[in-house]
This record gives structure tokens, sequence and C-alpha cells, in this order.
């Protein structure tokens, strides 16, 4: 089954509509809803969000994870033995407490 199918129909039953229900609402034939659904027929982006609209679902648009992710730290990290990554970790929590005493400072 396609992305587009288990969308619709994962909106359709949290809406507890059937396929003909459906179809009455958003204007588009049971068959096509089918189709979709079966992961026979990918629907243009106009009929998935018409869809969707009917079951009162959208859209949305959202960054994929993990592009725009400079890894070049993670492989470093990687590339340390478990005891040097737990040093650096514990540096890293000290470091941590004191900029959180410096913080409260300042703020009283």
């Amino acid at each position: 089954m396609s992305m587009a199918g288990r969308m619709v129909r994962e909106a359709r039953r949290n809406a507890r509509l059937t396929q003909r229900q459906l179809a009455t609402k958003a204007g588009i034939p049971q068959e096509t809803i089918a189709r979709i659904e079966r992961g026979r027929s990918d629907p243009r982006l106009e009929t998935l969000d018409r869809l969707l609209a009917a079951c009162e679902f959208g859209l949305e648009v959202m960054p994929r994870l993990g592009i725009g992710i400079d890894r070049t730290q993670i492989h470093e990290l990687l590339e340390l033995t478990p005891s040097e990554r737990l040093e650096l970790a514990i540096a890293d929590d000290r470091h941590f407490v004191r900029l959180r005493r410096s913080i409260r400072r300042v703020a009283e």
C-alpha cells in the first residue's frame, strides 16, 4: 500500500466514514478511493487534499528528519573509545553545572 493510501484509509477510519460516505463528502468516486487505499492508484495532490479535508484532516509540510544536519561531530564522537566519550560527557556536565550556577548568580 502506498503512503497516500495509508493516509486516506487512516483518516477515513478516524473520521468513522465508509468509502461511500467519503466519496459523497469529497465528490470523488468510491471506486477511486478504493484504488487509492489499495495502492493501485497514486492520487494527485489536490485529490489527496480533498479526501483528507473531507475527513477533517489536512496535509502538513514538515522538514524531513536528518536533512541539513552536520554529522561531522557525530562521526568524531564515534571514533572515540567508550571511556573517552564518558570522560567527555563528564567534562561537559561539569561545564553545564558551572554555567547554571553563573546564570543563577546573574538572575539574583
